[in-house]
């Protein structure tokens, strides 16, 4: 059985800042914003969310397809997931693009600031889900927009459960566009920002979302996260972590977790316990693509 991953294979420049951006950053004076960050540590890593999720979906025994565009500079990450064991089938090369750009600083705090630059990501609708025989589960995580409403159609149209998990992509759409992608899906994700952001553009509270759909998970970092399933909530309790490095693709890993839980037919509550363990280990390593799950036991 396979899994169908929508959304973004991209490369993430990451910067540790040393200091706290409260620190540097003054409130009232936001409207002429003019601020520099010293950034003694640098990195270029795999990320995406579809790359990240593709990543720890794998580790866990299951079936990543991943279906994403690349551009120009895209040959390394391929070659690297064919290492990897993980199909690229259902991934374009752009030739007239670069692949996705991530800029993410972090402070001390954990804290992050990114900036983001689509390049072949733009295209993404062009590259349709072509789902086989195989295909039981999908997830639409942040891609670009149009890529991301019509893969959402078409998981629909074809039958096949899906992941909602609008991620940084949710300020593209407003409450009508979010209640279809509700209607069409059959799982919600978001992280806690997110989830206020999604109630307050779709006038819809979390227990009538979870009406709406299978079930709402609401990620609370270190807290663990809310499972709403018909208008009821579960808090399931956050996993500590043996070290905090580096918060960048925690979300994709607790997804990917949640996703394998669900092939196997969990309850979405087990799921989410899943989630919270495999994110904590990820929060250990840095990057999104280099913590290893391999003695993972379920």
């Amino acid at each position: 059985m396979a899994i169908q991953i929508c959304g973004s294979l991209a490369f993430d420049t990451i910067m540790d800042f040393e200091g706290r951006f409260a620190e540097q950053i003054l409130p009232d004076q936001l409207h002429i914003l003019n601020v520099s960050f010293l950034v003694p540590g640098l990195r270029r890593e795999f990320g995406g969310c579809a790359g990240n999720i593709a990543y720890s979906l794998q580790q866990l025994g299951a079936k990543a397809l991943p279906v994403a565009t690349v551009g120009s500079d895209g040959a390394d990450y391929l070659a690297r997931f064919e290492a990897l064991g993980i199909s690229t089938a259902h991934v374009v090369l752009q030739a007239d693009a670069y692949t996705a750009q991530a800029m993410i600083m972090t402070d001390r705090d954990n804290n992050q600031i990114t900036a983001f630059h689509p390049g072949a990501m733009a295209m993404a609708h062009l590259n349709p889900l072509r789902p086989s025989a195989d295909v039981t589960l999908g997830i639409i995580s942040p891609d670009g927009r149009e890529a991301m409403m019509t893969h959402a159609r078409e998981f629909a149209e074809a039958g096949i459960p899906f992941v909602f998990d609008p991620g940084q992509g949710l300020p593209m759409f407003n409450g009508d566009e979010l209640k279809e992608f509700i209607r069409l899906a059959t799982w919600v994700t978001v992280n806690d920002y997110e989830g206020r952001m999604l109630c307050d553009r779709t006038g819809l509270d979390f227990a009538a979302i979870s009406n709406q759909c299978k079930g709402l998970i609401v990620t609370l970092a270190e807290h663990g996260c809310d499972v709403w399933e018909q208008g009821q909530c579960t808090r399931v309790a956050g996993v500590p972590a043996t070290a905090v490095v580096d918060p960048t693709g925690c979300g994709d890993a607790f997804r990917a977790a949640v996703l394998a839980g669900l092939e196997r037919g969990w309850p979405l509550v087990r799921c989410a316990e899943w989630g919270n363990r495999i994110g904590a280990i990820k929060i250990a390593c840095r990057g999104g693509q280099n913590h290893d799950l391999g003695n993972v036991t379920e």
